[in-house]
């Protein structure tokens, strides 16, 4: 049972805030930033941290395009990319980029701006490449 008196949890306010169409992060006190949430700093360990809320810019760092389904859930989505994407504030995070199931297109340093998803009831950060401007 939640206590309605207690604050929400870390989980909480970055699921409400995908919801919301923004990308929240942590900040501690020491200067580290970090995603996913969590209760305490995983430098220092540090319980005194903040919310900031990041731009929804970055770039491809990495990526894998998946052939085979793993998992039963996964056997419609076949080819599917998984990315690690860094954010402009410095962490990065795991996702998957929009229009380029099987990898075609993508390139590493690749820019990329983030487009929310709600699949099965929950929000995701997705990412899209940001079209070159054209000469």
């Amino acid at each position: 049972m939640t206590d309605l008196n207690s604050p929400p949890s870390p989980d909480d306010v970055h699921e409400q805030a995908l919801l919301g169409g923004r990308i929240l992060y942590q900040e501690c006190l020491c200067g580290h930033r970090w995603l996913p949430p969590r209760h305490e700093c995983p430098v220092c360990l540090g319980p005194q941290w903040t919310w900031k809320q990041a731009g929804g810019r970055g770039h491809l760092v990495s990526w894998v395009v998946y052939r085979v389904a793993y998992h039963e859930a996964f056997k419609n989505r076949i080819p599917y990319n998984v990315a690690i994407v860094e954010l402009a504030e410095g962490f990065r995070i795991i996702s998957n980029i929009i229009g380029h199931p099987d990898g075609k297109g993508l390139s590493v340093d690749m820019p990329l701006v983030m487009k929310i998803e709600i699949e099965n009831g929950m929000a995701l950060a997705r990412f899209a490449p940001i079209a070159a401007p054209s000469p």
